[in-house]
């Protein structure tokens, strides 16, 4: 994705530093660092997100003790980028202060697809050491991030949920898929690895053997197999997901939010060794299968991977 370039600068009275998208040309790829306003700056009181603009492709609305999270970029699948990542940063900044919020619902604004995992174009062409600064390292804090937030979190997942988008459904606390949703990790075909969280949490769930098949495989599954291995709660209609959804919200939010949200805690205490799955995703960026996997990708050809 290029070498970070551009200037910085400090505006007084502000210290947050921020990662945002540089279009210069033909390369979308390159980044600057800029010092900007705090997050909470950019949010209104309404209850949606509004990040430099970018509240099309992440919204968070509240209502009552319900909150819903949003992704936006429907005509790409929702396939992450850093400005989407930004967009659920600044959402989990809300979620934190929110004390009325008592659960959240994580959603796509395309029907035919929860997340198609993270844009290619925007991390293929990445050095192995801006990949690990710019990517995966800022993806895995925000993904850890959105698992903390105080409030339990239900994925609604409808069509494909892929590579980042599964370790984005991963890092929610529940997860409720329509019939013809599908589930996978497909990041060896490119050759590159989970970064954001996904090895240790789909493991979590489906268990080591599991895991290990899935990964290794690049193997899908649809929405049967994951409620029987465990990767989901529970499996709908499309025509009553929203509805079912509201139901299990409004359970949660009935309970005592204090005890709710000590019992989320407690539960997720044993969760770790998330770290060394950020160095070894950046290790495996400076591969020489990690850049003919990407070329072969955009060329539409089979990769031909080498080995170490």
């Amino acid at each position: 994705m290029g070498h970070a370039g551009g200037h910085r600068s400090r505006r007084r009275g502000t210290g947050e530093r921020r990662l945002c998208l540089q279009h210069r040309g033909r390369h979308p790829h390159r980044w600057r660092v800029a010092y900007s306003t705090p997050l909470e700056r950019c949010l209104s009181r309404d209850g949606k997100s509004e990040i430099r603009g970018m509240s099309e492709l992440v919204n968070l609305h509240v209502d009552g003790p319900i909150a819903r999270l949003t992704l936006g970029r429907a005509e790409k699948l929702n396939a992450l980028t850093i400005p989407m990542l930004e967009g659920l940063d600044a959402a989990c900044a809300r979620l934190e202060r929110a004390d009325t919020v008592r659960v959240v619902l994580v959603d796509s604004s395309n029907p035919k697809a929860f997340c198609a995992g993270a844009d290619i174009a925007e991390w293929g062409a990445l050095s192995a050491q801006d990949m690990w600064r710019l990517w995966t390292r800022i993806g895995h804090r925000i993904f850890d991030r959105l698992a903390a937030v105080p409030q339990p979190t239900m994925a609604l997942i409808h069509g494909m949920a892929f590579g980042g988008g599964l370790e984005l459904a991963l890092a929610c606390d529940l997860r409720l898929a329509t019939a013809d949703a599908r589930f996978g990790m497909p990041e060896v075909k490119v050759g590159a690895i989970q970064g954001w969280g996904g090895t240790k949490r789909l493991a979590r769930l489906v268990g080591v053997g599991r895991a290990k098949q899935m990964i290794f495989r690049a193997m899908q599954i649809d929405a049967t197999t994951a409620l029987r291995w465990g990767l989901v709660e529970e499996v709908v209609d499309a025509s009553e997901l929203h509805r079912h959804a509201q139901e299990i919200a409004a359970e949660i939010a009935a309970g005592a939010p204090g005890a709710v949200r000590l019992a989320k805690q407690l539960i997720d205490l044993e969760v770790g060794g998330l770290s060394a799955e950020t160095i070894a995703a950046g290790l495996a960026a400076s591969f020489e299968d990690g850049r003919e996997g990407v070329a072969a990708f955009n060329e539409k050809r089979p990769a031909q991977f080498k080995g170490l």
